[in-house]
C-alpha cells in the first residue's frame, strides 16, 4: 500500500524529535527536520518518484543517506532507525513537542526529573503543580503549558488540506472504477476546500447491485471497519482519518450533496428559508408536505427557495445567503483565470530546481510569466543570496529571457527579508534592479503586535515594496501566526500603492480566508503565489485558489490575473 507524503514526513520529523530529546548530534537532528520539512512541502507524490527511480538527491537537503532512508519507508513503510530510537525514548515524547513552547530541552527535563511521557502525564503534573519546581520553568510557565493543553485538548483532530487530497484521491479512483458506479463525490469541508480537514464524505451514485461496499471495507489501507450497511458504511483508514460512504438515489443526489457539503450554519439557514414558503429540505430531497418537489440537483434545491446556486466555498453562513437573494454573489476567481506565479525559488537559495527548469514548467502550465523570488542574504539557511549573486542571476534571466521569448516572461524578483528595525535586507542599489519584490518576516516571531506591525509599516514605506508574503506568518500544525494588526497593515498597503500576498502552500495558506475578504472589503488587491521550490509545486495553485474562493476574492481583486503589461505598471509604485 502506497505510503503519502504526510506519513514520510511525519516519520522524519519523529526521529528528529526523539534523538534530539536524546541530545544527539545537531547536525544529524537538522537533516532530519530538513527532510521532514521538504518532504511536507512538496506537492509531488514521493512514493511515485521512489517507484520511478528517480534520484531523490536532487531534492533540495536530501543527500544520498536521506534518499536511502527515503527508498526503505516508501518500500516497507516503516524505518529501523525509528524503532530503535523509539526503543530507548517513548515515541509519545514527540506529540508533546507538538505543543508550543515545549522544544527538546524542555520535554528531556520533563521526561527525566518527572517520569513525564504522554500529553496525560504532563497535564497530571501541572495540576499537582510540579512543573514549576523544574529549574528554569517556573509558575508562570507552568501556567503557559496549562492554557496550551486546555487549547491542544479542546482541538478537533484537522490535517491539511494536500494531505487529505492524498488520501481521497486514490480512493475516488477506486470507486469510480467499479462497474456500474455513476457519480462519487467528496462532500464536507473538503469540498468547502477548507485548509484543514476532519472526516471525509463521500457520496456514490450507482446502478442496483453494484459492489461498491464490498470494495470499499476491503480498501487496502482500512485499519477498521466501524460499520456496514447497504447503503452506508464507516471505516478507519491507516492515516488516521474516518471514511463514511453513502450510497444515494439519483433523485435526492443535489439533496445530499447539499447537505452533506455543509456548512451545518449554511445547510440551517437555507432550511428556514424553506419553513418560510412551507418547504422541508433534508439529505433526500425537498419536500412540500409529503411530496418531493426538488433534490435531484444542487441548483434545484435552491431553487426551490428562491436562490441561484451559491458555490460550496461560500457557505459558510457569513452573507453568502443575502447576496445571493441580492443578486451580488461574487463571480469567484478560477484558477484558469491565473496568468503568472509571483513567488519561486531556484536551486540559487532553497529549492531543488534551476532557473530553466522553473520557467519551462512555468510555460507547460500556460503561464505568461513567473517571477523568481529567491531567498536574500538574511536566511542562511536557505542559502540567501547577496548582492553579487542577485545580480548575477538579474543577468541569468536576462540570458533565459531572450531564449525564452514568445513562450514565457520571467520577472526578476527576490524573496527579501523585513528586519527588525523595518528595513529591507538589502541595497536599494540592487534591488531596484529587479522588476519586484516580495518582503517577508522570517524572524522575531514574538514581537509585540505594536513592534511587529509598525516594523512592516516602515518596510512598506520603502517605494521599492511590492507584495507582503506570508502576511501571518503562520504554518498549520506547526505555528501560530504572530501578532499583527493586519487591517492597519491593509490600509497602509491600499495608500502606498503595495499588495498582500495569499501563499498557496498547503502548510500556509496565508492570507486566512478571513483576511482575504477583509482584504476585499478595503480595496486591497492580492497576489495568490505558491512559494514553489520545485517545478511540481507550482501545482499548488489551486490550494490558493480554493482559499480565496473561500474569501470571496474575484479575478479583479487577484493581481496575478492580468495581462504582463498590466501587472508591470501595478508594480511601478509612484
Amino acid at each position: 500500500m502506497k505510503i503519502h507524503n504526510r506519513a514520510i514526513a511525519g516519520i522524519f520529523g519523529e526521529l528528529a524529535d526523539l534523538l534530539e530529546v536524546e541530545g544527539a548530534n545537531r547536525f544529524r537532528v537538522r537533516a532530519y527536520r530538513e527532510a521532514s520539512r521538504v518532504i511536507g512541502g512538496m506537492s509531488e507524490d514521493l512514493s511515485e518518484l521512489v517507484e520511478s527511480g528517480a534520484d531523490l538527491t536532487e531534492l533540495p537537503n536530501i543527500g544520498e543517506a536521506i534518499a536511502k532512508k527515503i527508498r526503505t519507508i516508501v518500500e516497507t513503510g516503516s524505518l529501523p532507525q525509528l524503532t530503535e530510537v523509539e526503543g530507548r525514548t517513548p515515541a509519545s515524547l514527540s506529540e508533546m513537542m507538538k505543543l508550543e513552547g515545549l522544544g527538546p530541552q524542555r520535554v528531556k527535563a520533563l521526561h527525566e526529573q518527572l517520569g513525564i511521557d504522554t500529553l496525560d502525564d504532563l497535564r497530571a503534573a501541572v495540576e499537582a503543580h510540579k512543573v514549576r519546581q523544574l529549574r528554569g520553568l517556573g509558575q508562570k510557565t507552568e501556567e503557559t503549558i496549562r492554557k496550551r493543553l486546555e487549547r491542544w485538548q479542546g482541538q478537533e483532530r484537522r490535517i491539511r488540506l494536500l494531505d487529505a487530497e492524498e488520501v481521497a484521491d486514490p480512493l475516488v479512483r477506486l470507486l469510480e472504477a467499479i462497474d456500474g458506479v455513476e457519480q462519487v463525490t467528496v462532500a464536507g469541508s473538503y469540498r468547502r476546500r477548507r485548509e484543514t480537514v476532519g472526516d471525509l464524505d463521500i457520496l456514490v451514485t450507482c446502478r442496483r447491485n453494484t459492489p461498491v461496499m464490498d470494495r470499499f471495507v476491503a480498501y487496502p489501507a482500512v485499519t477498521k471497519v466501524v460499520s456496514r450497511g447497504e447503503t452506508r458504511s464507516t471505516v478507519h483508514l491507516r492515516s488516521g482519518m474516518q471514511v463514511d460512504l453513502r450510497l444515494v438515489p439519483e433523485a435526492s443526489y443535489g439533496a445530499a450533496l447539499h447537505y452533506f457539503t455543509g456548512s451545518k450554519a449554511h445547510n440551517i439557514a437555507v432550511r428556514r428559508l424553506g419553513v418560510k414558503q412551507g418547504l422541508k429540505i433534508n439529505e433526500y430531497g425537498v419536500f412540500r408536505g409529503d411530496e418531493p418537489v426538488a433534490g435531484r440537483t444542487e441548483e434545484e434545491v435552491y431553487a426551490s427557495v428562491d436562490l441561484p446556486f451559491i458555490p460550496p466555498e461560500l457557505r459558510e453562513d457569513r452573507g453568502e445567503i443575502e447576496a445571493a437573494r441580492e443578486g451580488k454573489l461574487p463571480q469567484l476567481v478560477k484558477l484558469g483565470d491565473i496568468r503568472g506565479d509571483l513567488h519561486a525559488h531556484t536551486k540559487e537559495s532553497d529549492g531543488h530546481d534551476s532557473l530553466r527548469a522553473m520557467a519551462e514548467a512555468a510555460a507547460e502550465r500556460g503561464y505568461e510569466y513567473l517571477a523568481i523570488t529567491d531567498h536574500s542574504r538574511h536566511v542562511t539557511i536557505a542559502h540567501g543570496l547577496d548582492e553579487k549573486r542577485l545580480a548575477s542571476q538579474i543577468e541569468a534571466i536576462d540570458r533565459l529571457n531572450e531564449e525564452l521569448a514568445g513562450r514565457i516572461k520571467i520577472l526578476k524578483g527576490i524573496e527579501v527579508d523585513i528586519l527588525d528595525d523595518g528595513s529591507l535586507d538589502l541595497p536599494d542599489a540592487i534591488l531596484s534592479r529587479l522588476d519586484l519584490r516580495v518582503c517577508s518576516v522570517h524572524s522575531k516571531f514574538n514581537l509585540s503586535q505594536e513592534r511587529q506591525t509598525e516594523r512592516v509599516l516602515r518596510a512598506m514605506d520603502n517605494p521599492l515594496f511590492n507584495i507582503f508574503a506570508h502576511p501571518s506568518g503562520r504554518r498549520l500544525e506547526e505555528r501560530d501566526a504572530y501578532e499583527l494588526d493586519l487591517e492597519r497593515i491593509m490600509r497602509a498597503a491600499v495608500d502606498c500603492g503595495c499588495f498582500l500576498e495569499l501563499n498557496a502552500q498547503p502548510s500556509r495558506l496565508d492570507l486566512t480566508d478571513s483576511g482575504c475578504r477583509l482584504a476585499k472589503e478595503l480595496g486591497v488587491k492580492v497576489a495568490i503565489s505558491t512559494d514553489a521550490h520545485g517545478a511540481g509545486n507550482l501545482a499548488a495553485m489551486r490550494f490558493g485558489i480554493g482559499q480565496a474562493r473561500r474569501g470571496w476574492l474575484e479575478a479583479k481583486d487577484v493581481i496575478n490575473t492580468r495581462p504582463l503589461e498590466e501587472l508591470v505598471k501595478l508594480l511601478k509604485r509612484a
